[in-house]
């Protein structure tokens, strides 16, 4: 009977001489998850994928992609999509050159690669002729038809790093649809993005640093467990003077960092709450906020500081 986890990963650890890249690592992604794995560069997340993948073995532990392992590499390639954080296609070959090439990459069967070719397609809306050069495409387009190729084999895990890396805000949303037709469709997606406000699409999220996992969770319980205490949004009331410096030694604030022309501020408990507002009425606009996967990832990743 197969495992209804997609990917399991048991105490995974990759060692480079005196070096963790990851250090023993524990998790399960469910088929039709979006997963998302997060962390700052250097965290582990992409020596984490390519063990996944085959591509790296594990210094100890063991992993599994649909029930197969580096060990029987050709079986575990027909399980796994991949799709680099780079734009990997060729800019001077037509769009079905381009798929042509990775189709006999993959060695399918040209009646099989000219029904994927429609099915894929018409998943992604590619309104263009697929005689079209790569190089004219929009940024946008590119990546979706990067997509494609991904998955020109119909795997049942694909693997997304960094997939909207450099794009614009409306072609980010259209990827982020597709990942979700993916998912209702069945496919497992295993997803690294640096953009937290992508990051509240996922099921679940794993918070990698220094290559180490330090939470897992959905996104609304990460949010509520990590930030127990109140979250407050502050302002300068006059932006030339010097304010600010009054929080730094009030014993109630437990953390006080920026936020673009704000800064998101953390009180110690509820009971501090009143107290402060009243203290610094006259200094800041004040206001309590839900947190978001930005607040958890600045506390949890980078730390308190």
């Amino acid at each position: 009977m197969k495992s209804e986890n997609s990917v399991v990963v048991s105490n995974l650890s990759v060692k480079f001489g005196d070096f963790y890249a990851v250090k023993n690592i524990s998790f399960q992604v469910k088929k039709g998850e979006i997963f998302g794995f997060l962390g700052a560069n250097g965290a582990g997340k992409t020596t984490t994928i390519k063990v996944l993948c085959g591509v790296q073995h594990p210094t100890t532990g063991d992993v599994s992609v649909n029930n197969e392992t580096y060990k029987n590499i050709g079986a575990l390639k027909k399980q796994i999509g991949y799709m680099s954080q780079k734009f990997t296609l060729y800019d001077d070959l037509t769009v079905y050159e381009n798929l042509s090439f990775n189709s006999s990459l993959r060695k399918l069967e040209r009646s099989f690669f000219q029904k994927r070719i429609k099915e894929l397609m018409d998943f992604i809306g590619f309104d263009y002729a697929l005689d079209t050069l790569v190089s004219s495409l929009p940024g946008g387009i590119k990546q979706q038809v990067s997509l494609v190729v991904s998955m020109l084999h119909d795997p049942e895990v694909i693997f997304l790093d960094e997939p909207t890396a450099g794009v614009t805000p409306f072609y980010r949303n259209k990827f982020w649809e597709l990942i979700r037709m993916l998912s209702k469709k069945g496919k497992t997606v295993f997803v690294t993005t640096h953009y937290m406000d992508e990051a509240e699409y996922c099921d679940r999220i794993a918070l990698m640093r220094t290559g180490e996992m330090i939470a897992l969770d959905s996104p609304v319980n990460l949010k509520k467990n990590v930030f127990p205490e109140p979250l407050l949004e502050i302002t300068k009331l006059n932006a030339s003077n010097n304010s600010i410096d009054i929080l730094k030694n009030d014993e109630n604030i437990i953390s006080l960092l920026p936020f673009g022309s704000r800064y998101h501020l953390i009180l110690k408990n509820k009971n501090s709450l009143e107290p402060f507002l009243k203290k610094y009425a006259g200094s800041f606009f004040i206001k309590e906020i839900e947190p978001n996967l930005e607040d958890v990832f600045v506390r949890l990743v980078e730390g308190d500081r």
